[in-house]
């Protein structure tokens, strides 16, 4: 014990102990790199990995989609159809394919049934007013007025179509705008949680399915295109040229801005989520403003006569009968 306590008082095994610390430091520095040079390698490659799985399992769920929506005769017999009268040519454009993306038909299956009935309807109407102007009831009426009857319908016919797709685009806007907050809150803390975003796409479209399946597809696909796409730009404008709201190009638009100049992720979705809450706040309080002047007419007319008729009721009965 005396030798010990006489060896780590002694200055020169002091120094001798202190540099031999340091050297033992000095190379642990120096080799510890070489030792786990492939670590960086390892990291890219499971990251690689995780990527390619994820692509592959959302690759997967579109193509099942996909084979659920398989043309059947019917749409075999449309398609025939396009085809032979050239329809594409005559009315497909790049607004009628982006209307129907909006109303969530995607595919070549859905613009054929469109561009079919956009020349269905108006033959089908135009004999269906015939045979009931002609046959059933035909009315006190010349032939060419009745002829002009359904020459209108007909035209009526013709914008069917494009009513019934923008019926469609505005209950999936709708939908899409009123889950919108709960995505952001959702994708907000996955991003801040220190997920990629890829990983916090496809977790927000998991949660999300119970609440609105619409946008559930939506994260799917772009998830799906940020992992197959060259750039993620063109992933991010997809998926605002597929919804077509205002929230989710400002949404669109912020991650652009993030991937090009690299700011914070998780501080542009916070004041997104914050300014997307006022937003909604917004159209509350309108909502409750335009109550007083839309429950005015109603008043007028049900509810001040029954209050008059149960003020006034006795008195008109009592004087009738004293009278």
């Amino acid at each position: 014990m005396g030798g010990f306590i006489d060896f780590m008082t002694s200055a020169e095994n002091l120094i001798m102990l202190v540099i031999g610390i340091c050297s033992f430091i000095t190379i642990m520095v120096l080799v510890g790199p070489m030792l786990q040079s492939n670590s960086l390698d390892t990291r890219m490659k499971s990251v690689a990995d995780e990527r390619k799985r994820l692509r592959e399992r959302q690759l997967d769920e579109i193509n099942k989609k996909t084979l659920q929506r398989t043309p059947g005769s019917n749409v075999n017999f449309m398609k025939s159809v396009v085809d032979k009268f050239n329809l594409r040519k005559a009315f497909e454009s790049e607004e009628t394919v982006n209307k129907l993306r909006n109303a969530g038909l995607r595919g070549q299956t859905p613009l054929y049934v469109f561009l079919f009935f956009r020349l269905a309807m108006p033959i089908i109407l135009f004999i269906a007013s015939l045979i009931y102007f002609f046959f059933v009831d035909r009315h006190e009426q010349n032939d060419t007025m009745l002829w002009s009857y359904s020459f209108g319908i007909a035209l009526i016919g013709s914008y069917l179509p494009n009513m019934y797709i923008s019926n469609l685009i505005s209950k999936r806007q709708e939908i899409l705008r009123l889950v919108f907050p709960d995505t952001m809150d959702l994708l907000l803390i996955c991003v801040e949680s220190g997920m990629a975003i890829e990983a916090a796409f496809n977790k927000v479209s998991v949660e999300i399915a119970a609440q609105s399946v619409e946008m559930s597809e939506e994260l799917a696909l772009t998830t799906a295109e940020l992992s197959y796409l060259s750039s993620r730009k063109a992933a991010y404008r997809n998926f605002a040229t597929r919804t077509g709201l205002d929230e989710i190009k400002a949404l669109t638009t912020s991650l652009v801005q993030a991937e090009q100049y690299g700011t914070p992720l998780g501080s542009a979705l916070r004041v997104i989520s914050q300014e997307n809450r006022d937003a909604r706040m917004t159209r509350a309080e309108k909502k409750a403003a335009a109550l007083p002047p839309k429950l005015t007419v109603p008043m007028i007319l049900f509810f001040l006569p029954v209050i008059f008729v149960v003020i006034l009721g006795p008195t008109v009965m009592t004087v009738m009968e004293k009278f």
